[in-house]
């Protein structure tokens, strides 16, 4: 700090020196320098001024050039106010092409978990909305009827793993749930699912981004993902009190390159429906910050590509770690999981706490999970007939050996494919780019004033020129001023000086 200040003050001294050397011009000079500067701008109407003998003349070229000046400078502020208010325009395309690339699909049962395993472990429905918190939030008050019971239950079940749990006792994707599957025509089966956790327990996404499927794309549409399920519901069971006592499948579509998202995005297809899903792709474009809300900067540690739903658990699982010294079932990274103890009386209080703290957040820039730069979407429509026909049900009831009735209240036909094969682009625009604002403000001075990159040069070379005679003219009579000053002054300025050094 100490050098660079000593050059800083060596460059000022050298500086001085150098303008102490040069000669000040002298009055009539400086007059015809800014006689000339008037006569040769190309700054419009200045000459007029000047050359005009009359005062009249010189008066209205006066009002004027200052009326013309004060109209550029006001068309100009106004230009760059509008400019960092960051306007935006949005452009709607649609592209058509030969060629789509399919959505990823996530299936689960609406019943969530074995009847045996339920039976064997009465309090998991409970404890389990409880952990189904981490992702969808709903209360679970502390002075419940069952409380004391789950808490005997978490007493007692220390090793007790949610993860493994779900795992082993969560609806499963086999040849007996799985009855028929064809993509495009092609035979599928459950080896082309990927398992998935969410608050539905196991879930299973087709066309994972890892699977075969994914490099595949669709070439015709009205044929896409053909799936009949079996939910099995006397295998399978859920809790009526907390609100889930339907029966049947739920999905979602969405990104292969994104985690699957049910709240406020589920689709339900309930036993004894032919469910036809017609989609179309949407990809959505914002700008970053300041046009928009985005943020390119924004990377996520645990999935390939950013999405604010991956953002939020990422989010939630870093509190909840700092917090309770680990990372609960359904949210992402690497540590030891929470037991049932911990998500008792730690995980359920903290999430509590992060949504009435909003510490995690959407949406904004300076949010902790702003909006995605790029996002795709499959917006769906969904019609549903009686599955299957009187005929159908007979044919199926022999080959599947299994009664009518049973046929009727377990198996669930989806269909899902595409409308047609284009897609939309909705994106978001400056509406005012650098190019385009410095080609206005070049008009407004053309317009006005006549004035061009090279007006602007020639008036700042006049300004400057004026300012080094001004730095030379104070450099060379201050210091003939102090000469003059009378000889009491001298010795209050030589006693100041001497108190200052002591």
């Amino acid at each position: 700090m100490e050098q660079s200040a000593h050059a800083a003050g060596g460059l000022i001294e050298k500086i001085k020196l150098y303008l102490s050397k040069q000669a000040l011009p002298s009055p009539t000079d400086r007059k015809k320098f800014d006689h000339d500067f008037a006569i040769s701008t190309s700054f419009h109407g200045v000459h007029n001024i000047v050359r005009n003998q009359s005062k009249w003349r010189q008066a209205m070229w006066t009002a004027v050039v200052l009326g013309s000046v004060s109209l550029t400078v006001w068309q100009i502020y106004s230009r760059l106010f509008n400019y960092f208010r960051w306007p935006t325009t949005t452009s709607v395309e649609v592209q058509y092409v030969e060629k789509m690339e399919f959505p990823a699909v996530t299936f689960c049962n609406l019943n969530r978990f074995q009847s045996d395993a339920v039976a064997k472990f009465g309090m998991v429905i409970l404890l389990w909305d409880i952990v189904s918190k981490v992702i969808h939030l709903q209360d679970i008050g502390a002075n419940s009827t069952a409380s004391k019971e789950a808490m005997d239950f978490v007493a007692s079940h220390q090793n007790f793993s949610i993860t493994e749990f779900v795992r082993n006792n969560g609806f499963y994707l086999n040849n007996n749930t799985l009855l028929k599957c064809q993509f495009f025509g092609k035979p599928c089966g459950p080896k082309d699912f990927a398992h998935v956790f969410t608050e539905y327990g196991n879930c299973f996404t087709f066309n994972h981004g890892e699977n075969k499927q994914g490099k595949e794309k669709v070439s015709v549409s009205g044929r896409g993902l053909n799936l009949v399920f079996d939910v099995n519901q006397e295998a399978f069971t859920d809790n009526p009190t907390v609100g889930f006592a339907d029966a049947g499948i739920i999905f979602v579509i969405h990104s292969p390159r994104k985690v699957p998202q049910f709240d406020g995005l589920g689709l339900s297809s309930p036993v004894g429906m032919h469910a036809r899903a017609t989609i179309r792709q949407v990809k959505t474009v914002h700008q970053e910050y300041p046009w928009g809300e985005c943020n390119p900067n924004m990377k996520l540690k645990n999935f390939s590509s950013y999405s604010t739903s991956g953002c939020l658990k990422e989010c939630k699982a870093q509190y909840i770690k700092k917090q309770c010294g680990c990372l609960p079932f359904l949210l992402p990274g690497n540590g030891v999981e929470c037991d049932l103890q911990k998500y008792y009386n730690c995980v359920s209080p903290l999430l509590d706490h992060i949504e009435f703290k909003e510490l995690c957040t959407v949406g904004t820039h300076n949010s902790s999970c702003p909006v995605s730069c790029e996002e795709t979407e499959y917006p769906a429509t969904i019609s549903y007939t009686t599955f299957p026909s009187q005929k159908a049900l007979k044919y199926l009831s022999k080959k599947l050996n299994h009664s009518q009735e049973y046929i009727r209240e377990n198996l669930v036909h989806i269909e899902i494919n595409y409308s047609d094969l284009n897609y939309k682009i909705t994106q978001q625009q400056k509406a005012v780019s650098v190019p385009e604002l410095l080609a206005d403000i070049g008009g407004q001075l053309g317009l006005f004033c006549g004035a061009s990159m090279i007006t602007i040069i020639e008036i700042i070379e006049y300004i400057f020129t004026n300012f080094y005679w001004i730095c030379i003219f104070f450099l060379l009579k201050i210091p003939k001023m102090t000469e003059w000053i009378p000889p009491h002054q001298n010795n209050l300025g030589t006693k100041n000086r001497i108190i200052e050094e002591c």
